[in-house]
C-alpha cells in the first residue's frame, strides 16, 4: 500500500515539475495583442526612414555606412548613434521580440529604444546648432530623421506598456507560488502531526497484545 502511495507521490511530483516548467515558460512570454500591429507599423516606418533623407543629400543608410554624402553633410556623432540605435533596437530587437514573444528581448528592445529617443533628440538639435568651430551644418533636419525619431518614440511607448504589464503578471505569479509553497508546507506539517498522534495512540494497544494472549 505504501509503495503504491509512494509511486503516486512520485508521479504527482513529476507532473507538478512539468507544470512549473510550463508556468515559467508562460511567464517569460509576452502577449502584446493589438500593440503588436502598432509596433510592426512603427518598425516599417523606421525602415522607411533609413532610405529617406536624414539631412541634405545623406539618408539613414549613408549615415550608417559612413558614406561620402554623410561626410559632406557634416553629420555628427549624435546622428550616427541615433541611426545605430534605431537599426539595432528599434528595428532588429523589436522584430525579434515580435517573432519570439520573449519578455527579455522586448525588455532589451525597450531599453535600447529609450536611449535612441534621447539620441534622436540630440541628433535633431545638432542639425540646427553650429559646431565647436562655429560652422553651421549645410542642411537642417531631414524627413528621415523626423520619421525615424517619431517611429522610435512609438516603439518605446508600446514596448514599455507591454513590458510593464508582463512585469506585474510575473510578480503576481511569484506571489501565488509563495502562497502555494506556504500552504503546502502547512499541509505537510499537519500530516506529520497527525501521523505522530496516530503512532502514539496505537503504541499502547500493540504492547497490550502479548499480555492478553498470556491470559488466554
Amino acid at each position: 500500500m505504501s509503495d503504491a502511495r509512494s509511486t503516486d507521490g512520485d508521479g504527482f511530483s513529476a507532473f507538478e515539475g512539468d507544470l512549473r516548467k510550463a508556468e515559467r515558460k508562460v511567464a517569460g512570454e509576452i502577449d502584446p495583442g493589438g500593440r503588436a500591429v502598432v509596433v510592426a507599423v512603427a518598425v516599417l516606418a523606421a525602415i522607411l526612414a533609413m532610405i529617406l533623407p536624414h539631412t541634405g543629400s545623406a539618408n539613414g543608410i549613408d549615415v550608417l555606412t559612413f558614406a561620402a554624402d554623410s561626410t559632406a553633410e557634416r553629420v555628427t556623432i549624435t546622428s550616427r548613434v541615433f541611426i545605430y540605435l534605431l537599426v539595432i533596437f528599434g528595428i532588429g530587437f523589436s522584430m525579434l521580440a515580435l517573432v519570439t514573444r520573449r519578455w527579455v528581448i522586448a525588455w532589451v528592445a525597450l531599453c535600447g529604444s529609450a536611449v535612441g529617443c534621447v539620441a534622436g533628440m540630440l541628433a535633431w538639435w545638432s542639425r540646427n546648432t553650429p559646431g565647436v568651430d562655429g560652422i553651421a551644418p549645410p542642411h537642417g533636419v531631414g524627413v528621415g530623421l523626423v520619421l525615424g525619431w517619431f517611429a522610435l518614440l512609438v516603439i518605446t511607448f508600446h514596448w514599455a506598456r507591454v513590458v510593464w504589464a508582463r512585469t506585474n503578471y510575473q510578480l503576481a505569479l511569484e506571489e501565488g507560488r509563495r502562497r502555494e509553497a506556504t500552504e503546502a508546507e502547512d499541509r505537510a506539517r499537519a500530516l506529520q502531526r497527525r501521523a505522530s498522534q496516530a503512532r502514539v495512540t496505537d503504541a499502547p494497544a500493540d504492547d497490550a497484545e502479548p499480555t492478553d494472549r498470556l491470559g488466554d
